[in-house]
């Protein structure tokens, strides 16, 4: 079982192709909770919602068999996302959920936790608190804590001492924005450096994600291209969420780390060709990308 941490998310998406009618349910913590459920994984989730969202979002956790513990906000958070043609976002705020002041004990027991924060709710102060009551696998998709809300929008930036905090994670999986704000490194220019800085602050195990050039695994002995399977990616919303759902599915199943992210990516590909939380996600069709990916991967930009 795993424990996804963050913030649920009710989304405006627009992209070139679809635009939701509506807020929809989104957040980097409940697509990859999501994902782990949908592959046949027991998920809980841990985040703050507002009272208009919850009977709705709590109906939703219960028919994918998601356990939650989630806790009460004035108001959801929630972006407006605006996508080009190449995929490049713009995200407008359109509510801020409080942040997470605990994690309930009985999800101390899990295999995993995922911390997936959307906007700062997961503090440094209760990362350093799970950690030194929890001995398991701690796996951070950094993007929330690397981002600000300034006048309606929202900046990227570096905090002061996030590298401690990496640190206390085992792996660690930024998008190559996420990577060169972490790093000052373009990692379509030298993931390899970049990917040897984030992994010199502690994690055990880093993964860059590129987008259509696929990911980069790094162990600190090895560098492990993982290949993209090519679709058209109606909504890139979740991607990176998924990937991360998918990659902790395969590992804890006892896949090695090319195989799971392997998995991993093809799990993402399936995600990018739909919208909202409605997705389908059946692990016989990632398993059948998955065995078409081409062996060795293509080499990615050094």
């Amino acid at each position: 079982m795993i424990c996804a941490i963050g913030n649920p998310v009710f989304d405006d998406i627009r992209t070139p192709w679809v635009h939701t009618d509506g807020r929809v349910l989104s957040g980097c913590s409940t697509n990859a909770a999501l994902a782990y459920a949908k592959l046949g994984g027991q998920t809980a989730m841990v985040g703050n919602v507002g009272d208009n969202e919850r009977p709705g979002l709590e109906r939703h956790l219960r028919r994918c068999g998601i356990d939650y513990h989630l806790g009460r906000s004035p108001e959801s958070g929630g972006f407006k996302l605006d996508y080009d043609d190449r995929g490049n976002r713009e995200l407008t705020v359109l509510g801020i959920a409080e942040p997470i002041a605990e994690i309930p004990p009985r999800y101390f027991d899990c295999d995993a936790l995922l911390f997936g924060p959307i906007l700062q709710e997961t503090t440094a102060g209760l990362i350093r608190e799970v950690r030194a009551k929890y001995d398991g696998l701690m796996f951070l998709d950094p993007q929330g804590l690397l981002r600000r809300h300034v006048n309606g929008s929202i900046e990227h930036f570096c905090p002061k001492g996030i590298e401690d905090i990496v640190g206390l994670f085992d792996y660690v999986k930024p998008n190559e924005l996420e990577t060169e704000v972490l790093t000052g490194i373009d990692p379509r220019k030298d993931v390899r450096a970049a990917a040897k800085k984030i992994k010199s602050w502690g994690p055990k195990v880093v993964i860059v994600t590129l987008a259509e050039l696929g990911s980069v695994i790094y162990d600190g002995e090895e560098f492990i291209d993982i290949p993209p399977y090519a679709v058209h990616a109606a909504d890139p919303t979740g991607a990176g969420d998924t990937y991360a759902g998918g990659f902790l599915f395969a590992h804890l199943g006892g896949a090695d780390l090319e195989a799971a992210g392997r998995f991993a990516s093809c799990t993402s590909s399936i995600m990018i060709e739909q919208t909202g939380p409605d997705f389908t996600l059946e692990r016989a069709e990632v398993l059948r990308r998955a065995a078409t990916l081409p062996v060795p991967a293509p080499a990615i930009p050094q």
